[in-house]
């Protein structure tokens, strides 16, 4: 964590919803809650290997940072946000706003294997959406993946879903044709015309840690399209909504724990129910006087399945930055917020917001503004052609409950080819999102019993 003086050192080089809400989520939230556990789930939890869908590749942290703003652009249109960047990126920014909707694509892929013989496949996490899904023969429309597509005929454990079972009704959309009630087909429509459709069913899912789980729901996409899947093999919801997979293993707590985007050699990890809170007490234990910061959770009805934050004000150096209070509220029509996404690279703050922020930041900097725009980040600075100790003003998000400071890295990026110092941060018009790169290297816990999130400093290559 950054020293509680006015500036912190850092080292030269630095380092949706779909269409409305047709559901009644709590009566469908707790009618899948209240079943029986599935079968086989193992009491010692879940822990899943995370891999950055850059990893592996010859990329600097801000050339990183750049294809994450890219593949967000259309990410932030789900979420009913229109990013203001001041480089023009081939995107028209005035574009009106699309309705909320789920958000499907992400940052991170995780494998499982499905079906009996099991089949291995990747695929996106989400904490912005619930419904999981891959691809599957026969398929009618289907993007490229880099697993085989999943062929129910060959799996044992394959089922089909009911029309009358709360899977298919906790469904935003279902479709039952009237001469067969035992199939449930589904259609999963994003912002951008991205959507997958097909018939709803239950498997048994095999995880890292070789424990199966049967009569898990998802979808088996037939017809699937758009280009913002491809990175894997179909999606893993971990969102708040009764399709996700945290609600249908019954569990009430899920952590993830991001390295650096700068570290191409660790790999991040994703711990569910019991391995989440014993992760967590560890690195609590193990964070060398380190308070952990635990904040509120809101619900929004408009926007079920994410998970808002009650931002109250942010700190730059030593100045609380004059806002007004609705900034950040959530109004009740379901509009503005924050929410915490893993999902999204950068941080985006209301417009307002942002503009304060930029400008108590670049006062309190010693190094002269680049307007250069060769980053496609907001607000930049030149370095100094010598290696020297940069001193940049610290970071703190006031939320309802706990003051989170974020280390330097966590905010500021270093990139020697052009020379500039940039901040990892930009401009919304509509909700804020709390993204990953200032998540990262911090044990981040979800208890949706408390409604609490929870952060502690971890070192989260060595988990």
């Amino acid at each position: 964590m950054a020293s509680s003086s006015s500036s912190s050192s850092l080292l030269f080089p630095l380092f949706l919803f779909i269409f409305s809400c047709l559901i009644a989520v709590s009566s469908s939230r707790r009618s899948l809650i209240d079943r029986p556990l599935p079968k086989n789930h193992p009491k010692s939890g879940f822990r899943f290997s995370l891999q950055h869908v850059d990893y592996g590749k010859n990329l600097t942290k801000i050339q990183k940072i750049q294809r994450g703003i890219n593949r967000g652009f259309h990410r932030l249109n789900r979420l009913g946000v229109v990013a203001v960047l001041a480089v023009a990126s081939g995107h028209d920014d005035n574009k009106n706003i699309k309705a909320p909707t789920h958000v499907g694509s992400g940052e991170f892929l995780m494998e499982l294997s499905i079906g009996k013989p099991a089949v291995k496949y990747s695929a996106i996490v989400d904490t912005g959406s619930d419904l999981i899904w891959t691809q599957c023969k026969p398929c009618i429309d289907c993007f490229d993946q880099p697993t085989p597509l999943f062929d129910p005929t060959k799996s044992s454990s394959y089922s089909r879903v009911g029309c009358s079972s709360g899977l298919c009704n906790a469904l935003p959309r279902s479709h039952c044709d009237e001469d067969d009630k035992d199939t449930c087909e589904y259609l999963y429509t994003y912002g951008d015309y991205s959507s997958t459709s097909g018939i709803l069913a239950k498997e048994t899912f095999t995880f890292e840690n070789e424990h199966s789980v049967s009569g898990i729901g998802f979808g088996c996409g037939l017809k699937n399209e758009g280009d913002g899947f491809s990175q894997g093999s179909g999606l893993v919801g971990l969102g708040r909504g009764p399709l996700s997979l945290i609600s249908q293993l019954k569990e009430t707590k899920f952590s993830y724990c991001l390295t650096s985007i700068g570290d191409n050699e660790a790999s991040s990890s994703l711990f569910i129910g019991s391995s989440a809170s014993n992760i967590f007490n560890k690195t609590s234990a193990n964070a060398d006087g380190e308070i952990t910061k635990t904040m509120s959770l809101l619900r929004n009805p408009n926007q079920p399945s994410f998970y808002y934050l009650e931002l109250e004000g942010i700190t730059v150096g030593a100045q609380r930055l004059s806002l007004e209070k609705s900034t950040f509220e959530l109004a009740e029509d379901g509009t503005g917020g924050m929410i915490i996404d893993s999902g999204t690279t950068i941080t985006y703050l209301e417009e307002a917001a942002f503009t304060v922020l930029k400008e108590e930041f670049s006062s309190r900097m010693s190094l002269p503004v680049d307007d250069s725009g060769s980053t496609g980040l907001d607000l930049c600075f030149t370095l100094p052609t010598e290696a020297k100790k940069i001193a940049v003003p610290k970071l703190i998000f006031h939320f309802k409950g706990a003051s989170l400071e974020l280390p330097g890295e966590n905010y500021m990026v270093a990139d020697s080819s052009t020379g500039v110092l940039c901040l990892a941060m930009a401009s919304s018009k509509g909700m804020s999102i709390f993204g990953n790169i200032q998540q990262q290297n911090f044990n981040v816990l979800h208890d949706l019993e408390k409604e609490t999130v929870s952060f502690v400093p971890t070192e989260c290559g060595k988990l």
